[in-house]
């Protein structure tokens, strides 16, 4: 099987972190963006790391559209997501939440993310089977009872870029979806066995390896098959 090229967001801990370390083949060639270096860079020689802060989009996107340069890019993972100081805490008031807050959030959430996409469009179209996948949350779906303000906006929006995305590109048989993650077991980042997860969280997150083969099958996917939209929250998640 031929090699890919990847470009993941995030790379630096967490999901993203997961993601460089266990989908691509060592043969595949992976640019990862996060504004943080990765720790564990020295283990993955084919991690081209890309410094870029997506609070500030257009400087961002000039970086690692320069980087990438006229490569082909057969796997596109944004998976960026702040959200507010205050958030996921019973003391969360959206009047606490600052206008510069706001609007890193927003440029990093959306901004940032449609930018990219845009200027990276011409690389996608040179694979024969592109991926893109959004990593969204729970907080973007219909009557979640979050009450993050921002950090809701931004994960419906991410939703609206892949709906309207998907019939820009369905001509180009670039395959766009989003997946949406309720929360996740992210501190066991480094752990395969979801048994062992599960008993340590109390079944109440998601553990990162469920996440990793919902990605998988989005990728395992042909030209034929549009996988436009995974909702993926906890079992015991009682936020939707």
């Amino acid at each position: 099987m031929s090699s890919k090229n990847y470009i993941i967001y995030g790379v630096s801990k967490g999901l993203g972190k997961a993601i460089v370390q266990q989908l691509p083949k060592s043969t595949d060639k992976v640019y990862g963006i996060s504004r943080s270096k990765p720790s564990y860079i020295e283990t993955q020689p084919n991690l081209h790391w890309i410094a870029a802060d997506l609070a500030r989009p257009t400087e961002a996107i000039s970086i690692i559209k320069n980087t990438i340069n006229e490569d082909s890019i057969d796997i596109l993972i944004y998976n960026v997501g702040i959200w507010e100081h205050n958030a996921f805490d019973e003391e969360y008031r959206f009047a606490d939440n600052s206008a510069l807050e706001i609007t890193a959030m927003i440029n990093t959430n959306i901004t940032s993310c449609i930018l990219a996409i845009q200027a990276l469009l011409d690389n996608l179209k040179r694979s024969p089977n592109a991926k893109i996948i959004l990593i969204g949350s729970t907080w973007g779906l219909d009557n979640h009872q979050g009450k993050e303000v921002t950090f809701s906006a931004s994960k419906f929006a991410l939703r609206g870029i892949t709906h309207a995305l998907r019939e820009n590109l369905r001509a180009d048989h670039i395959g766009v979806s989003v997946l949406n993650l309720g929360y996740l077991a992210t501190e066991f980042e480094d752990i395969t066995d979801v048994d062992l997860i599960i008993k340590a969280t109390q079944g109440q997150l998601i553990p990162i390896p469920d996440v990793l083969n919902a990605i998988r099958f989005i990728i395992s996917t042909s030209i034929a098959t549009c996988v436009k939209e995974i909702n993926m929250p906890a079992m015991r998640d009682l936020n939707v």
